[in-house]
Order: structure tokens, then C-alpha cells, then sequence
């Protein structure tokens, strides 16, 4: 029978379920650094709102929308981190990987505006 490897070699073993090296703590380190990138993005944007004297409207709300995307970053990665604990994680569900991506994007767009805002 092609394919089934060489006379005598026995069944072939099962794949192993979780890599046994440093995968786990290398991902988990890859989302520190993104809540830490993300908290930095939200810092800056409380700081752009402390320093100036008087903050129109569209800054505060500016601000408030950079805050509420770290808190929901923050915790989605938060619970993920918590899953990689023990055993090997569950799949993102749809709706919680769409949840980090538009809270990544929205974090971005926020850094980008606060950047580019004339007069600053």
C-alpha cells in the first residue's frame, strides 16, 4: 500500500497536542508587548487631553474612545493570556477576534488623529 511508511514501522505516532518548547511563552510575551503598546497609545492620549488648557469636545470624546478601547484590549488579552495557561487554548471565537482587531484599529486611528491634530 503506498503511503504507509516502511514494512515493520508500526502505526504512525499521533502528533503531539501542544508544542512542549517555548511557544507558549513566546505568545504570551507577544501579547504583553501589545497591551504595552496599546496602554502607551492610551496614556498619550490622556496626556494630549491634561495639557491642553481647554479641551473642546471633540478631544474629550477623543479621549473617553481611546480609554474604552484599552479597557476592552486589554481585557480581551487578558482572558487569552488566562486561557494559555493550561492546556492548549481554545480557538478565538469570531466575535472575540473581530472584538481585537477593531479595538487595535480603533486605538490606531485614535493615535493617528491625536497625532496629526493641527496646532499640536
Amino acid at each position: 500500500m503506498a503511503g504507509t511508511g516502511p514494512p515493520g514501522a508500526g502505526p504512525p505516532r499521533p502528533a503531539p497536542d501542544r508544542d512542549p518548547g517555548l511557544q507558549p511563552e513566546r505568545t504570551r510575551l507577544a501579547w504583553r508587548r501589545t497591551t504595552l503598546s496599546a496602554t502607551a497609545m492610551a496614556v498619550l492620549a490622556a496626556r494630549q487631553l491634561l495639557r491642553n488648557a481647554a479641551p473642546g469636545p471633540a478631544e474629550v470624546v477623543l479621549a473617553a474612545l481611546t480609554g474604552l478601547l484599552w479597557i476592552a484590549f486589554v481585557a480581551l488579552a487578558h482572558r487569552r493570556m488566562q486561557a494559555m495557561v493550561t492546556g492548549r487554548p481554545p480557538g478565538l471565537s469570531p466575535r472575540a477576534a473581530l472584538l481585537l482587531v477593531g479595538c487595535t484599529l480603533g486605538l490606531a486611528l485614535c493615535g493617528a488623529v491625536i497625532l496629526v491634530r493641527p496646532g499640536h
